[in-house]
């Protein structure tokens, strides 16, 4: 007997729970694509159905983990204070849910709100985000580079330079990291300019083009780097690679307000009007 296939919305909710059992499991905050991976990582173990992508290459577990998040921050059970971590309330330090706790919380929805479970929904990002990614991912390849190149300098990088030779196993530039007056050392980069996601192989082959020239490496890349390549980044006994996805470049570039432009928001206090009503 085929077993019935699971309706779309459960696909989402099933992840409500694990996701706060995660978030307390290592204290309650974590940055968001470590806690994406690991509940995705608990909640789907066919090797298969873990790595199938959306047709934007985004990879389609870790956006339902997204969007359970997103909800969960709606509930007032997940903090939505600092961009790229995820953090519980005290609330949500005491919540545990079952599958039908999560569809009793989803019954609560409104049909517009539940119908946005029922689709293949892109994840859930700030539309300011995916505009500045959007204008990175924009620039040719060289432009891309050169913005790398003035990255690395805002960060504190000095004798930033973009080789950008054919044949230099991906290396793209190098920079020196000043640590104080009398600490730095040398470090190679690279430029992805990626829709999808960044493997192992790439990794590989970078640190292997590194070969003696360097104690250090970073990619930067505007799509996202698999767990395999982020075990790759810091294996024992090779020199490790700084990885550099779009939600830390994005984190870079609005911290040192590079492409952006910084504005007031306010938000209007109804308790301070309610006041003047009760008087």
């Amino acid at each position: 007997m085929s077993r019935m296939p699971k309706p779309l919305s459960d696909r989402y909710l099933r992840m409500y729970g694990p996701l706060l059992d995660v978030l307390r499991e290592v204290g309650g905050e974590g940055r968001a694509r470590e806690i994406q991976q690991l509940v995705a990582d608990r909640v789907v173990t066919d090797p298969e159905e873990r790595q199938f992508e959306l047709k934007s290459g985004v990879n389609r577990i870790e956006n339902e983990v997204a969007w359970a998040r997103y909800r969960l921050v709606q509930l007032g059970l997940i903090k939505n204070e600092q961009r790229g971590i995820w953090e519980l309330t005290e609330e949500g330090m005491q919540t545990k849910l079952s599958l039908q706790q999560a569809r009793e919380l989803h019954g609560s929805l409104t049909k517009a709100e539940q119908l946005a479970f029922e689709v293949e929904a892109e994840p859930v990002e700030d539309p300011k985000d995916v505009d500045l990614i959007e204008a990175v991912k924009g620039l040719s390849p060289s432009g891309f580079e050169r913005l790398c190149q003035h990255i690395l300098r805002k960060a504190g990088f000095v004798d930033v330079d973009v080789t950008g030779r054919s044949g230099d196993g991906g290396i793209d530039g190098v920079g020196v990291l000043q640590v104080n007056e009398l600490v730095s050392f040398r470090v190679l980069f690279q430029c992805k300019r990626y829709q999808g996601t960044v493997g192992s192989g790439a990794l590989r082959d970078f640190r292997g083009a590194m070969g003696g020239r360097t104690d250090k490496g970073i990619i930067i890349t505007t799509g996202s780097f698999s767990r395999e390549a982020q075990a790759e980044a810091s294996r024992d006994g090779v020199p490790p690679i700084e990885l550099v996805d779009s939600d830390r470049l994005i984190e870079l570039m609005q911290r040192l307000q590079i492409g952006v432009k910084p504005r007031t928001v306010y938000d209007v206090d109804h308790a301070f009007f309610r006041r003047f009503d009760e008087a």
